[in-house]
Protein backbone atom coordinates (compact mmCIF):
# COMPACT_ATOMS: atom_id res chain seq x y z
CA UNK A 1 0.00 0.00 0.00
CA UNK A 2 1.26 3.51 -0.76
CA UNK A 3 2.87 5.36 2.13
CA UNK A 4 0.71 8.14 3.52
CA UNK A 5 2.20 11.25 5.05
CA UNK A 6 0.49 12.27 8.26
CA UNK A 7 1.52 14.73 10.98
CA UNK A 8 3.64 13.29 13.76
CA UNK A 9 1.73 12.73 16.96
CA UNK A 10 2.24 15.27 19.72
CA UNK A 11 5.13 14.51 22.02
CA UNK A 12 4.96 14.33 25.80
CA UNK A 13 5.85 18.01 26.14
CA UNK A 14 2.92 19.27 24.05
CA UNK A 15 0.01 21.00 25.73
CA UNK A 16 -3.08 18.94 26.49
CA UNK A 17 -5.29 20.87 24.08
CA UNK A 18 -2.77 20.67 21.24
CA UNK A 19 -2.36 16.94 21.82
CA UNK A 20 -6.09 16.29 21.43
CA UNK A 21 -6.25 18.28 18.21
CA UNK A 22 -3.17 16.54 16.82
CA UNK A 23 -4.52 13.05 17.59
CA UNK A 24 -7.85 13.93 16.02
CA UNK A 25 -6.07 15.21 12.91
CA UNK A 26 -3.99 12.06 12.56
CA UNK A 27 -7.01 9.82 13.08
CA UNK A 28 -8.97 11.71 10.45
CA UNK A 29 -6.16 11.53 7.92
CA UNK A 30 -5.68 7.83 8.54
CA UNK A 31 -9.43 7.27 8.12
CA UNK A 32 -9.37 9.12 4.79
CA UNK A 33 -6.32 7.14 3.68
CA UNK A 34 -7.92 3.82 4.61
CA UNK A 35 -11.12 4.74 2.79
CA UNK A 36 -9.10 5.56 -0.32
CA UNK A 37 -7.18 2.30 0.01
CA UNK A 38 -10.42 0.35 0.28
CA UNK A 39 -11.96 1.91 -2.80
CA UNK A 40 -8.71 1.79 -4.75
CA UNK A 41 -8.17 -1.90 -4.05
CA UNK A 42 -5.06 -1.56 -1.89
CA UNK A 43 -6.84 -3.37 0.95
CA UNK A 44 -8.02 -6.77 -0.25
CA UNK A 45 -11.50 -8.15 0.56
CA UNK A 46 -11.21 -11.09 2.95
CA UNK A 47 -7.71 -10.11 4.11
CA UNK A 48 -7.01 -9.40 7.79
CA UNK A 49 -4.94 -6.32 8.63
CA UNK A 50 -3.52 -5.49 12.05
CA UNK A 51 -3.41 -1.96 13.40
CA UNK A 52 0.31 -2.14 14.32
CA UNK A 53 1.32 -3.28 10.83
CA UNK A 54 -0.79 -0.60 9.14
CA UNK A 55 0.57 1.92 11.63
CA UNK A 56 4.11 1.10 10.48
CA UNK A 57 3.10 1.68 6.88
CA UNK A 58 1.56 5.05 7.73
CA UNK A 59 4.35 6.05 10.05
CA UNK A 60 2.07 6.43 13.07
CA UNK A 61 1.24 4.43 16.19
CA UNK A 62 -1.39 1.72 16.14
CA UNK A 63 -3.86 3.85 18.12
CA UNK A 64 -5.15 6.18 15.35
CA UNK A 65 -5.24 3.25 12.93
CA UNK A 66 -7.27 1.19 15.37
CA UNK A 67 -9.67 4.11 15.95
CA UNK A 68 -10.07 4.63 12.21
CA UNK A 69 -10.69 0.92 11.68
CA UNK A 70 -13.35 0.96 14.39
CA UNK A 71 -15.13 3.68 12.43
CA UNK A 72 -14.85 1.63 9.26
CA UNK A 73 -16.36 -1.31 11.14
CA UNK A 74 -19.34 0.88 12.04
CA UNK A 75 -19.64 1.83 8.38
CA UNK A 76 -19.60 -1.84 7.35
CA UNK A 77 -16.31 -1.81 5.44
CA UNK A 78 -14.39 -4.08 7.83
CA UNK A 79 -15.17 -6.45 10.65
CA UNK A 80 -13.26 -6.97 13.88
CA UNK A 81 -11.26 -10.19 14.19
CA UNK A 82 -10.42 -10.64 17.90
CA UNK A 83 -6.69 -10.69 18.69
CA UNK A 84 -5.81 -10.35 15.01
CA UNK A 85 -7.09 -7.08 13.60
CA UNK A 86 -9.70 -6.20 11.01
CA UNK A 87 -10.94 -8.16 8.01
CA UNK A 88 -12.03 -6.28 4.89
CA UNK A 89 -15.63 -7.25 4.20
CA UNK A 90 -16.32 -9.21 1.03
CA UNK A 91 -19.33 -7.55 -0.54
CA UNK A 92 -21.32 -9.91 -2.77
CA UNK A 93 -23.39 -9.04 -5.83
CA UNK A 94 -26.65 -9.61 -3.95
CA UNK A 95 -25.69 -7.22 -1.16
CA UNK A 96 -24.65 -4.56 -3.66
CA UNK A 97 -27.97 -4.99 -5.47
CA UNK A 98 -29.84 -4.62 -2.19
CA UNK A 99 -27.93 -1.43 -1.38
CA UNK A 100 -28.72 -0.05 -4.83
CA UNK A 101 -32.40 -0.86 -4.34
CA UNK A 102 -32.56 0.89 -0.98
CA UNK A 103 -30.73 3.91 -2.37
CA UNK A 104 -33.19 4.09 -5.24
CA UNK A 105 -36.16 3.92 -2.88
CA UNK A 106 -34.75 6.88 -0.96
CA UNK A 107 -33.16 9.05 -3.61
CA UNK A 108 -35.35 8.67 -6.69
CA UNK A 109 -38.57 10.13 -5.21
CA UNK A 110 -36.60 13.00 -3.68
CA UNK A 111 -34.83 13.82 -6.94
CA UNK A 112 -38.10 13.78 -8.86
CA UNK A 113 -39.70 16.09 -6.30
CA UNK A 114 -36.73 18.44 -6.43
CA UNK A 115 -36.86 18.44 -10.22
CA UNK A 116 -40.33 19.99 -10.00
CA UNK A 117 -39.52 22.58 -7.35
CA UNK A 118 -35.86 23.68 -7.50
CA UNK A 119 -35.06 26.64 -9.79
CA UNK A 120 -32.74 26.04 -12.73
CA UNK A 121 -30.13 28.41 -11.30
CA UNK A 122 -29.69 26.21 -8.23
CA UNK A 123 -29.03 23.20 -10.42
CA UNK A 124 -26.49 25.12 -12.48
CA UNK A 125 -24.53 25.72 -9.29
CA UNK A 126 -23.86 21.98 -9.03
CA UNK A 127 -22.05 21.86 -12.38
CA UNK A 128 -18.54 21.92 -10.85
CA UNK A 129 -19.40 18.85 -8.75
CA UNK A 130 -20.65 16.95 -11.79
CA UNK A 131 -17.55 17.96 -13.74
CA UNK A 132 -15.36 16.71 -10.89
CA UNK A 133 -16.81 13.21 -11.34
CA UNK A 134 -16.04 13.38 -15.06
CA UNK A 135 -12.43 14.37 -14.39
CA UNK A 136 -11.90 11.63 -11.79
CA UNK A 137 -13.49 9.03 -14.07
CA UNK A 138 -11.29 10.02 -17.00
CA UNK A 139 -8.21 9.55 -14.83
CA UNK A 140 -9.45 6.19 -13.55
CA UNK A 141 -8.90 7.41 -10.00
CA UNK A 142 -11.28 5.19 -8.04
CA UNK A 143 -10.81 6.87 -4.67
CA UNK A 144 -11.17 10.37 -6.08
CA UNK A 145 -14.22 9.30 -8.06
CA UNK A 146 -15.85 7.80 -4.99
CA UNK A 147 -15.51 11.08 -3.11
CA UNK A 148 -16.68 13.29 -5.97
CA UNK A 149 -19.56 10.93 -6.73
CA UNK A 150 -20.83 11.10 -3.16
CA UNK A 151 -20.30 14.86 -3.09
CA UNK A 152 -22.50 15.28 -6.17
CA UNK A 153 -25.31 13.08 -4.86
CA UNK A 154 -25.08 14.71 -1.44
CA UNK A 155 -25.33 18.19 -2.93
CA UNK A 156 -28.42 17.18 -4.91
CA UNK A 157 -30.14 15.70 -1.87
CA UNK A 158 -29.15 18.64 0.35
CA UNK A 159 -31.48 20.81 -1.73
CA UNK A 160 -34.31 18.97 0.03
CA UNK A 161 -33.28 20.66 3.29
CA UNK A 162 -33.47 17.29 5.07
CA UNK A 163 -30.09 16.61 6.68
CA UNK A 164 -31.20 13.26 8.10
CA UNK A 165 -31.97 12.15 4.57
CA UNK A 166 -28.57 13.35 3.36
CA UNK A 167 -26.74 11.45 6.13
CA UNK A 168 -28.63 8.20 5.62
CA UNK A 169 -28.19 8.35 1.85
CA UNK A 170 -24.48 9.09 2.19
CA UNK A 171 -23.97 6.11 4.49
CA UNK A 172 -25.71 3.81 2.02
CA UNK A 173 -23.73 5.31 -0.84
CA UNK A 174 -20.42 4.79 0.94
CA UNK A 175 -21.29 1.18 1.76
CA UNK A 176 -22.05 0.53 -1.90
CA UNK A 177 -18.62 1.79 -2.97
CA UNK A 178 -16.38 -0.68 -1.17
CA UNK A 179 -14.63 -3.03 -1.33
CA UNK A 180 -13.45 -2.34 -4.85
CA UNK A 181 -15.39 -3.62 -7.82
CA UNK A 182 -13.69 -6.64 -9.32
CA UNK A 183 -12.38 -6.70 -12.85
CA UNK A 184 -9.59 -5.02 -14.84
CA UNK A 185 -8.86 -1.37 -14.18
CA UNK A 186 -9.75 -0.48 -17.78
CA UNK A 187 -13.21 -1.97 -17.31
CA UNK A 188 -13.74 -0.08 -14.07
CA UNK A 189 -12.65 3.17 -15.72
CA UNK A 190 -15.20 2.63 -18.49
CA UNK A 191 -17.93 2.13 -15.88
CA UNK A 192 -16.90 5.31 -14.09
CA UNK A 193 -16.87 7.33 -17.30
CA UNK A 194 -20.40 6.14 -18.14
CA UNK A 195 -21.57 6.87 -14.61
CA UNK A 196 -20.10 10.38 -14.68
CA UNK A 197 -21.69 11.05 -18.05
CA UNK A 198 -25.06 10.25 -16.46
CA UNK A 199 -24.37 12.90 -13.81
CA UNK A 200 -23.82 15.51 -16.51
CA UNK A 201 -26.89 14.44 -18.49
CA UNK A 202 -29.03 14.42 -15.35
CA UNK A 203 -27.88 17.89 -14.37
CA UNK A 204 -28.61 19.23 -17.85
CA UNK A 205 -32.12 17.78 -17.69
CA UNK A 206 -32.66 19.29 -14.25
CA UNK A 207 -31.56 22.72 -15.47
CA UNK A 208 -33.92 22.37 -18.42
CA UNK A 209 -36.64 21.09 -16.06
CA UNK A 210 -37.32 18.22 -18.43
CA UNK A 211 -39.11 15.91 -15.98
CA UNK A 212 -39.47 13.06 -18.45
CA UNK A 213 -35.74 12.88 -19.11
CA UNK A 214 -34.97 13.31 -15.41
CA UNK A 215 -37.24 10.39 -14.53
CA UNK A 216 -35.58 8.17 -17.14
CA UNK A 217 -32.02 9.11 -16.23
CA UNK A 218 -32.54 8.72 -12.50
CA UNK A 219 -34.05 5.27 -13.03
CA UNK A 220 -31.20 4.17 -15.26
CA UNK A 221 -28.57 5.59 -12.94
CA UNK A 222 -29.70 3.48 -10.00
CA UNK A 223 -30.67 0.45 -12.06
CA UNK A 224 -27.17 -0.40 -13.17
CA UNK A 225 -24.64 1.68 -11.39
CA UNK A 226 -22.57 1.89 -8.27
CA UNK A 227 -22.70 5.65 -8.41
Amino acid sequence: MRGVRVPQQAGPGAGAGAGVVRRSSVRGQILDALRSALVGGELTPGQVYSAPVLGERFGVSATPVREAMQQLAIEGAVEVVPNRGFRVVERGARELAELAEVRALIEVPVMLRLARTVPAARWSGLLPLAEATVTAAACGDLARYAESDRAFHGAVLSLSGNQQLVQVADDLHRRSQWPLVSGPVSGRRADLVADAAEHMALLEALVAQDLGVVRRLVGEHFAGAEG
